[in-house]
């Protein structure tokens, strides 16, 4: 099973909408084929490791896949209807598949036709493998996911302004990785702006990627001057989009789209975009997922929203002691313990000196927002 986790974890970012499976074939102790799901539209990772046997599998093969055989038939045909046709007669899962229509009835579908079925090995491994795909196919909605790097004393810049760097060279290595899986990655107009980031995945002996580049840019700010940001400008420029409000002004709107720019003009009475209709636009768009990265501003809005699904927590082994130091994010008032927003399904990353803890984010029953009781139920 943990090999068919490395493959699985080989197809990592190729395979959205669909979640990344691998699968192996054993015989006699001996794997005998492999496989990992192809991009959208292509093979799945059962039928691949058959596939690569070249042959019908000796009796008594088993077969370890990362997530449940699909049974129903898409584009690719129901995998169960591949295992039962290769006459194997064992096969061991490492975790359900999520999507509520399918849930368990793989199982069921070859249990009923005499295959051995074990479930649940290394299953949360498995899981955390998707955890994109996971929100998505239960709540139709992308996993709104956000970044932060801060000192141990939760400050992420000094009160001058001064970032660079608070983590070190593994740990910012550790996010080109995540940017590489999210279909789509934000910033505000301010961090736009202030370190004009490029917003790629660039990892050593790989080609650069670009995913879907967001820049949340209420009032156009970012357009006004004669010098542009280099996501208007760059290569990957057809792949960025602004969210901002009518606020903005259609001319900069005009600006950007003949610049090849893509502009989401949402509706709002303020220069804020509402994450609910963002969320909703993605969703129209097919994008699962999306990496939020900051600054500061964007962040506690989301917050303040509760609009954060996911929250990657860097911390560097340094303290700055100073109140007038840039802290992570703000706007709640949380005078109890029992009202603090937390983190679930923790897992923590040691990279070099610096840690990485990273979970669900569950709100309080109750948040208390700038003076104003907001009930999350």
């Amino acid at each position: 099973m943990r090999r068919a986790l490395e493959l699985a974890q080989s197809a990592w970012g190729l395979t959205h909408p669909n979640p990344m499976v691998g699968a192996v074939l054993v015989e006699d102790g001996k794997i005998v084929g492999e496989g990992a799901t192809a991009p959208d539209g292509g093979p799945h990772a059962e039928r691949l490791a058959l596939l690569a046997r070249g042959k019908k599998p000796r009796a008594g093969a088993t077969l370890y896949v990362t997530m449940e055989p699909c049974s129903t038939v898409g584009r690719t045909g129901a995998c169960t209807d591949a295992i039962i046709a290769a006459g194997v007669k064992k096969v061991v899962v490492g975790t359900i598949d999520p999507n509520p229509a399918h849930a368990g009835k793989g199982y069921e579908v070859l249990r009923a036709a005499g295959i051995e079925v074990t479930t649940g090995v290394i299953e949360a491994e498995c899981q955390d493998l998707n955890l994109i795909f996971n929100h998505w196919i239960t709540t139709g909605t992308p996993l709104l996911a956000a970044k932060t790097a801060t000192t141990l004393d939760g400050r992420i810049a000094c009160r001058t302004g001064d970032s660079r760097w608070i983590t070190g060279l593994v740990a910012r290595a550790d996010v080109m990785r995540w940017r590489r899986l999210f279909p789509a990655i934000a910033v505000g107009a301010g961090t736009l702006m202030q370190d004009n980031p490029r917003l790629t995945s660039r990892i050593e002996g790989v080609e650069e990627w670009c995913p879907v580049r967001f820049v949340f840019d209420g009032l156009l700010r970012s357009v006004t001057d004669k010098t542009l940001p280099a996501v208007y400008s760059d290569e990957f420029r057809a792949r960025t989009i602004v969210v901002t409000t009518p606020h903005g002004g259609m001319g900069y709107v005009r600006k950007l789209r003949d610049l090849g720019v893509e502009v989401w003009v949402m509706p709002s009475t303020t220069q804020r975009v509402a994450f609910v209709d963002f969320r909703r636009k993605c969703a129209d768009a097919g994008i699962s997922g999306v990496y939020f990265e900051g600054g500061a501003q964007l962040l506690s809005q989301l917050l303040r929203d509760a609009q954060i699904d996911y929250l990657f927590s860097y911390r560097a082994p340094m303290i700055l002691g100073d109140d007038r130091a840039k802290p992570m994010m703000n706007g709640l008032r949380t005078e109890k313990l029992i009202n603090a927003v937390r983190l679930t399904d923790v897992r923590h990353t040691v990279l070099g000196d610096d840690m990485l803890a990273r979970g669900k984010v569950v709100y309080p029953e109750k948040m208390f927002v700038d003076e104003t009781v907001f009930s999350l139920r």
